[in-house]
């Protein structure tokens, strides 16, 4: 799922999944379902031996990137359709970061996906660089490699529309107020998908998860690896646990944080309403942390109260756009990240303690578009094409407008939060012009070693049905429950309960032997609060 809210130009702003192919799969080598079949099995073995055969040429990184020495760029070659090996290729990059202990010590490299679809992966190196100490301990074990899946950032970008017009505000408010509005919403999601077959078809078909573990199967011959180490958060999980099913043999360690359920029928239509109903849970979770620190933010004292002031400030935006520009799509996009991350809760309760002091500025930096922004404004909207396409052609999609109307209406009841706003963004996927496979079924095969899951069990994004399934899915992996939180990527939080026993699998393999169950971390504080 998308680690982010993101901006649809099919006119509103939504939530991100982190989620988004195919008919059971058995190990690599045998013969694959459609689309991963007995062709595409020898295409991706015959791309490996040549990518471990040239390696990488790594290089400073290019100064655009933003990426500091000792931080290495490079590109791996991947052919575009893994049933055509000898066809047309495109150049996949990574990066890498050396690991920061002896020899004796180095375990090989650490692939990692921070999810999406539509996330790169490229700043991770600079876990080492920035000396993160969480990952002080894995660092000296590893390289930490990031990459930009196909169709992302510096891998053959893919686009839909043009990024400045993706990123112009104030967008239509998602909640419908009547038929022609829903009319209106689904013209401009037609037109979404129009416009990715028309600017991007050619690589459409190829852009699917199945495709993607494949590349980093390449990648991991590319780097010299016998066996794959990998950590992937959110959409990340799901990627990792199709190359588990399709690649169980080449596992060495897989670390799967903030799990998308995989099972075949939730990808992913299911899969974005079941997160509307969890938003709407962690979106009231944050909402009665307000409360508590009533006396720092003066929004309301009970979450009834601060409910009631969003449901005014919503309003307020929908007669007039603050600033001129942000809406309530702008201010849904906002506020979303604090039932994302509890590290976006004071941040989004101060600036709308701002707002109502009269200062209308932060906000409209914080939720409006910057148009000067043109770097930032191609990399979100290739981020949301990427989303749009790989989700689409993942699974196939309702294509009956009654039945989206019928869902989200019934889910809107109960979850009014970002119900709307997601069926928006996704809704170009029942018009999509590209090919729309069977999920993978994700199952153990012969070879995959223990899989360390890890997991909040008021995840808005993935919600915890998800740890659950792949747990019972993958036999012998282990299950990290942190009880209590909902903050989306947990590996990435200070919290030893979990950090020392994901250093410990990573670093030598063990685990528990059982599940465990870990409180959670510290959410945060004001200053200067005094709580309720």
């Amino acid at each position: 799922m998308r680690p982010n809210a993101i901006s649809i130009a099919a006119g509103t702003v939504v939530a991100g999944t982190l989620v988004a192919g195919f008919l059971t799969a058995p190990a690599a080598g045998a013969a694959q379902a459609v689309p991963g079949g007995a062709a595409e099995a020898k295409g991706v073995k015959i791309a490996a031996e040549r990518a471990e055969k040239a390696g990488i040429d790594w290089q400073d990184c290019p100064a655009d990137w933003g990426l500091e020495k000792p931080i290495q760029c490079g590109f791996v070659t991947v052919p575009v359709d893994y049933a055509k090996p000898n066809g047309r290729t495109i150049k996949i990059a990574v990066d890498r970061a050396r690991s920061t202990g002896t020899a004796e010590e180095r375990q090989g490299s650490l692939v990692y996906n921070p999810g999406g679809p539509g996330g790169s992966g490229l700043k991770f190196p600079r876990k080492v660089t920035t000396k993160n100490p969480l990952y002080a301990k894995t660092s000296k074990a590893y390289d930490f490699v990031g990459f930009d899946p196909r169709g992302v950032g510096r891998s053959a970008p893919i686009s839909c529309v043009d990024p400045q017009e993706f990123v112009k505000a104030p967008k239509a408010d998602p909640v419908p107020d009547s038929e022609a509005d829903k009319r209106a919403q689904r013209k401009l999601a037609k037109e979404y998908a129009d416009g990715c077959a028309e600017r991007s078809g050619d690589l459409l078909p190829y852009l699917t998860t199945p495709n993607t573990a494949r590349d980093v199967d390449v990648i991991r011959a590319a780097l010299g690896d016998k066996k794959l180490n990998y950590l992937g958060v959110s959409y990340g999980t799901y990627l990792g646990a199709v190359y588990g099913t399709l690649f169980p043999t080449h596992v060495r360690r897989l670390v799967v944080d903030s799990v998308v359920n995989p099972a075949r029928d939730n990808i992913w239509y299911k899969a974005n309403l079941e997160q509307d109903i969890a938003f709407e849970g962690r979106f009231k979770d944050w909402e009665s942390w307000v409360a508590k620190y009533d006396s720092v933010f003066h929004i309301g004292d009970t979450r009834d109260k601060v409910q009631q002031e969003w449901e005014k400030l919503r309003a307020a935006a929908k007669k007039q756009p603050i600033g001129g520009v942000v809406g309530p799509a702008e201010l849904i996009s906002f506020f979303q990240s604090a039932a994302y991350y509890d590290s976006s809760w004071l941040p989004v309760a101060d600036t709308w303690k701002k707002y109502r002091a009269g200062d209308e500025k932060a906000l409209v930096e914080a939720a409006g578009p910057n148009l000067s922004d043109t770097a930032g404004n191609i990399a979100s909207e290739n981020g949301n094409a990427v989303y749009t396409a790989v989700e689409c052609a993942d699974a196939k999609w309702p294509t009956s407008w009654n039945k989206w109307d019928r869902d989200n209406t019934r889910i809107h009841r109960q979850a009014p939060f970002m119900t709307w706003s997601n069926a928006w963004m996704n809704l170009p996927c029942a018009t999509w012009k590209g090919p729309q496979y069977n999920p993978v079924e994700v199952t153990t095969h012969k070879g995959l070693p223990t899989t360390l899951i890890v997991q909040a069990d008021r995840d808005a994004a993935t919600p915890y049905e998800g740890a659950l399934e792949l747990h019972k899915r993958f036999r012998g992996s282990q299950l990290i429950v942190e009880k209590g939180a909902g903050s989306h990527g947990v590996t990435g939080l200070k919290n030893a309960c979990v950090n020392d026993r994901v250093d410990a699998y990573l670093l030598t393999g063990k685990v528990d032997g059982k599940d465990v169950t870990c409180t959670p971390h510290a959410t945060p504080e004001p200053p200067k609060a005094s709580a309720k």
